[in-house]
């Protein structure tokens, strides 16, 4: 595979983007040799789901638009970001207990960790943020793979 493999779409700022984004990052690591049943499937979906759902929802119409980045770096590491133009960066809120929402980065932080990975927010110089994961790609190991390969001869 090639040392560096990239992918991007722009979505409209609007709810049925977030399955569009999705659909675009899981199929994009499925060409690039990720297995839909792989264990970071799951966590990815879970994660561009949360990504585009705050970049929808959290921009507060000052956001036309925004991009999915997906990157794939050596077969080592796989980076999945979601820019937008809105210059205000997330917020940590506290955890209530009749509180529906607040919880995504909380989320993708905690998922980010799980799998060995780390979350970052940073600014655009267009005065946008990029809110983006980096994971290590063991992905291309489908779960019952993963199972096997972990279990130890008797």
């Amino acid at each position: 595979m090639a040392d560096h493999l990239e992918a991007s779409v722009t979505l409209p700022s609007e709810p049925a983007s977030v399955s569009a984004a999705r659909a675009h990052v899981v199929g994009t690591l499925g060409e690039w040799g990720m297995p839909a049943d792989a264990e970071l499937a799951d966590t990815v979906r879970l994660i561009v789901s949360e990504l585009a759902t705050n970049a929808v929802q959290h921009t507060c119409g000052q956001s036309p638009t925004f991009t999915v980045d997906v990157v794939l770096v050596r077969d080592e590491r796989v980076h999945i970001g979601v820019t937008d133009s809105h210059p205000r960066f997330p917020k940590r809120l506290p955890a209530a207990v009749q509180q529906d929402n607040g919880r995504g980065l909380v989320i993708i932080r905690w998922l980010a960790a799980e799998c060995g990975g780390r979350l970052r927010i940073r600014p655009t110089r267009e005065g946008g943020k990029t809110v983006s994961v980096e994971l290590p790609w063991t992905g291309a190991v489908p779960a019952a793979e993963a199972v096997t390969a972990g279990q130890q001869e008797p």
